[in-house]
């Protein structure tokens, strides 16, 4: 028998430390090959742990809360084979540029560079094993399994998806009588009267999740609470900061008539082929975001400081700003402007169901190169945000509301939406700008048409 001894290895790109929030196993417990030891939190993520071992727990190095340097230990384990001395995982060594593509994925926060590609990842079930020597495993960090698209969800605006939650009334058990099966405010009103049969929750939803932590309520709280900055707060707060006290911030923004956008989602929902495919306003700003940025590449660059330089990309990382239960992320989707509308459906559809579950990746954080954060289910007209390091665009967009509008020299409603543009003035000028939004705007002016058009 002898002792191994895991590290706390770096699971993102050069973090320093992680909390524990939970271990998964005892002193005395039995582990197997890939099981899971400990989820930790970074300033990034929440991750899994496997054990890179089978064998007996020895010892548990921290309690949950605690903050562990990279490198420290974090769990001995006894394992079967003949060793003089304790061992600790050592960096697994990447695979020659020369070997096939198919490589055995290797342990989290060990594995070969982004420069050296995509690995291709095997996925096992829980507790599986396989042979090994000293009963040591090369594994990747255990990745959620790939679910189908979402249902789509009941059509209303998000003013009234936003009623609707403030009175406590479940929208999907509503019928519309809008539009095209439209749930319209009278609907959730409707649902609010004596004898409806529609349940309501006794009290409208409060939030009181603040900064990622459940805050005690305003009734029965303390007078004061104090919130330890770390994690993925620490890591928004000194971002912010950074972005707002280096980059020189401009904004641009647009009202526009997007009732073209609202009748061509309508049109889709109907369509048999896309049934289980969830296309929201989101997904055709996606779409018109990545063809801005093809129009005019200027936006999809950055600015070096250490060199002096300025880097335009010709590849679309697109971010996309989440509101979750441990506070705002911003996941991106990796070659974005290379997808079709149901492309881009799916991929933020995954995005927003691993961001809610908590399972997005430091990876899939890192190398975003154009942003956009919504805050029209708020029921918000628009915004003006700052830069994400290393980015020197954001695109805010707002709700769509009916509003009065001039058509042909008549008044009169439409769809109406406003999108604000925040970029840095040290790369990015006003008429570049101005230009960008306007493309963006247009788009969703007629989309159909901007999607045909390629």
């Amino acid at each position: 028998m002898s002792s191994q001894q895991f590290l706390l290895p770096d699971v993102g790109e050069g973090l320093t430390e992680a909390e524990i929030v939970v271990w998964k196993v005892n002193v005395g417990d039995t582990v197997t090959l890939n099981q899971p030891l400990i989820d930790i939190e970074t300033a990034k993520a929440t991750v899994e742990l496997p054990s890179p071992y089978a064998g007996v727990v020895m010892k548990l190095h921290g309690n949950v809360g605690d903050v562990v340097e990279v490198g420290k230990p974090l769990i001995d384990i006894e394992v079967a084979g003949a060793a003089s001395e304790p061992e600790t995982v050592a960096p697994a060594t990447p695979a020659p540029a020369s070997e096939p593509a198919v490589r055995t994925a290797v342990l989290v926060g060990y594995g070969v560079s982004e420069d050296a590609g995509t690995p291709t990842r095997q996925h096992r079930r829980r507790g599986s094993t396989a042979p090994s020597p000293a009963g040591v495993a090369t594994v990747a960090m255990n990745v959620a399994p790939t679910t189908s698209s979402p249902a789509l969800a009941p059509r209303s605006t998000p003013p009234v998806r936003l009623y609707a939650k403030r009175h406590g009334v479940d929208i999907s058990t509503l019928s519309g009588t809008g539009r095209d099966g439209l749930i319209t405010r009278s609907d959730v009103d409707k649902a609010l009267s004596p004898g409806s049969g529609v349940a309501v929750q006794s009290a409208p939803p409060t939030s009181t999740r603040f900064v990622g932590h459940e805050l005690a309520s305003w009734e029965s709280g303390p007078k004061e609470e104090r919130i330890v900055v770390r994690g993925v707060l620490k890591s928004m707060a000194e971002a912010m900061v950074r972005s707002a006290f280096t980059a020189p911030h401009a904004a641009a923004w647009v009202r526009f008539d997007a009732t073209r956008s609202v009748e061509l989602l309508a049109s889709l929902k109907s369509r048999p082929s896309l049934d289980g495919v969830r296309i929201t306003p989101l997904t055709l700003i996606a779409m018109a975001l990545c063809d801005a940025a093809r129009h005019y590449p200027g936006i999809n660059s950055s600015f070096d400081d250490e060199h002096g330089e300025v880097i335009v990309r010709r590849s679309v990382n697109l971010g996309i700003a989440a509101d979750t239960p441990r506070g705002l992320i911003v996941p991106n989707i990796r070659g974005a402007d290379t997808l079709n509308i149901v492309s881009m459906a799916n991929a933020l559809s995954t995005l927003v169901q691993k961001a809610r579950a908590g399972t997005t990746t430091p990876n899939e954080m890192m190398h975003t190169t154009l942003t956009i954060t919504n805050v029209g289910p708020f029921g918000i007209d628009g915004a003006m945000p700052i830069l994400p390091p290393g980015t020197s665009v954001i695109l805010a967009v707002g709700q769509i509301a009916k509003a009065p509008w001039v058509v042909d020299d008549e008044v009169v409603v439409r769809q109406v939406m406003e999108i604000a543009l925040s970029f840095d003035h040290r790369l990015i000028d006003g008429a570049l700008a101005s230009r960008a939004l306007r493309h963006v705007a247009d788009f969703l002016g007629d989309p159909a048409a901007a999607l045909l058009a390629g």
